[in-house]
């Protein structure tokens, strides 16, 4: 009966199609369009005056206008449904313009910008037969990286998006130098080895060109040249040396194939953009070595919760530390795969789990000093009475989970602050001992503070 029913109700269900009235299939049709655009615009990473943004708002104002010219004859139901597509239209175009004009977006261009000043600067000229300054574009380059690795996506994909294509460039332009003055030792044979020679080494010369070539295309600072044509370019170095005769000599054979594997090198980055985002290679949150980071953070949270919740936290206090010691190695062990990214998150994962062993070393302390009953000095004594307050904070730091704006954000860094004044008016005497403790306490209380900042500055993979 079952099967019976289903069956019936189909030729019912296209007859209902088909009396549908036409002005409501068009808007139906057009809706369905407009929802094909929608990963379209959900992802995109360009700007304003990008061409593939101009296609999309093109694209979405002529469904608009289609919208609009639907003919309703007065129908309520159909009113309302030409409403509800140009709403939905209205609403991705507001989209897509907010994601090309996001403040972040525009600060990662701007930051893209500087990079592109320091290559057409410092390593451009350096293909056209100048000289390269390595140290001074390696120096600028990292405070670049890691600017824009601290750049806040607030897990919006067209920003992650944006973020991951300009590091992927800038990091390609950082490989392609680094790989060029590894290369030049070893690079090239002497002419005079054999006939070939003279040939892999003008080709090795194109090969060089082609360098500067491609890094003024991953930073788009060349007008004339061509993705396509360069790939060509390569390609075609790639036959030639193909079709050299090196008559069985080893030596040659190796230069040959270490300039071909260079070629080759070059030839991956020219995919660089199309392969991230097939593999969605900016979705970090699918990255294993991201994956591996938060199962060592996750881990780290239980044990802090363990400790802070104890009744008797001695107790747990070397097993603790031994099993942090070892979320340290596994950090050790991730795969950066040469991403900024995936190094910030390890970064971060290692203070925080190095803040919670630095908790269980001052508990450790504190406990071993409530047994000291000898005489000590004054300032010492001082000193140790503010590390007790630090402890409380610190622990305090350790379950915050909030924003700067957050008040207990505000009380917490006062607090910090009314150690570290307090520290500054402890008065050694002259005493070493004394001297050396209250160093230590201001070091600990600054990378309190620091850490209560880094775990504020809700930044995200």
């Amino acid at each position: 009966m079952a099967g019976g029913y289903a069956c019936e109700t189909e030729p019912t269900r296209s007859m209902d199609m088909g009396n549908q009235h036409p002005s409501l299939r068009r808007l139906q049709e057009i809706q369905k369009e407009v929802k094909s655009m929608e990963q379209q615009v959900t992802g995109f990473s360009g700007l304003p005056n990008d061409k593939s943004y101009k296609n999309l708002e093109r694209m979405l104002m002529k469904q608009l206008f289609e919208i609009d010219s639907v003919d309703t004859e007065g129908r309520g139901d159909v009113q309302q449904a030409r409403k509800r597509a140009a709403q939905e239209t209205e609403r991705l175009l507001k989209e897509l313009e907010q994601n090309a004009s996001h403040p972040h977006r525009m600060e990662i261009q701007n930051i893209f910008q500087e990079a592109q000043s320091l290559v057409e600067e410092k390593i451009v000229p350096f293909y056209s037969g100048g000289t390269c300054e390595t140290e001074e574009f390696e120096e600028g380059i990292q405070d670049i990286i890691l600017r824009l690795t601290h750049v806040k996506t607030g897990g919006k994909v067209s920003l992650r998006k944006a973020r991951y294509h300009t590091l992927a460039k800038i990091c390609a332009v950082q490989e392609i130098i680094e790989d060029c003055t590894k290369t030049q030792s070893s690079l090239p044979l002497p002419e005079d080895a054999h006939p070939s020679v003279a040939r892999i080494n003008a080709i090795m010369c194109e090969v060089n060109k082609a360098r500067g070539t491609l890094i003024a295309l991953l930073m788009g600072v060349s007008g004339d040249e061509t993705c396509r044509h360069l790939s060509c370019v390569l390609s075609g170095l790639t036959a030639a040396l193909d079709a050299l005769d090196v008559c069985g000599r080893t030596d040659i054979r190796n230069y040959r194939r270490e300039v071909v594997e260079d070629i080759n090198k070059l030839l991956k980055y020219l995919d660089l953009e199309e392969e991230a985002d097939a593999a969605r290679a900016f979705d970090l949150g699918q990255n294993h070595s991201i994956i591996e980071i938060e199962k060592v953070l996750t881990r780290m949270r239980e044990i802090k919760d363990e400790l802070l919740q104890a009744q008797s936290p001695p107790e747990l206090y070397l097993s603790s530390k031994t099993e942090l010691q070892g979320l340290i190695g596994q950090l050790d062990q991730v795969s950066l795969e040469r991403n900024p990214c995936i190094r910030e998150a390890r970064r971060r994962a290692v203070i925080a789990v190095q803040t919670l062993i630095t908790h269980v070393d001052l508990k450790e302390a504190l406990e071993k000093r409530r047994a000291f009953a000898g005489e000590e000095h004054p300032s010492h004594r001082a000193v140790w009475n503010i590390l007790g307050h630090l402890s409380e904070i610190l622990g305090e730091v350790l379950s915050f989970d909030g924003n700067r704006t957050d008040k207990n954000y505000i009380r917490l860094e006062e607090l910090l602050t009314k150690q570290l004044l307090a520290l500054d008016a402890v008065d050694p005497q002259g005493e070493e001992k004394c001297k050396a403790a209250r160093k230590q306490a201001v070091k600990l209380a600054q990378s309190i503070l620091s850490y209560l900042d880094l775990k504020s500055d809700e930044w995200e993979y």
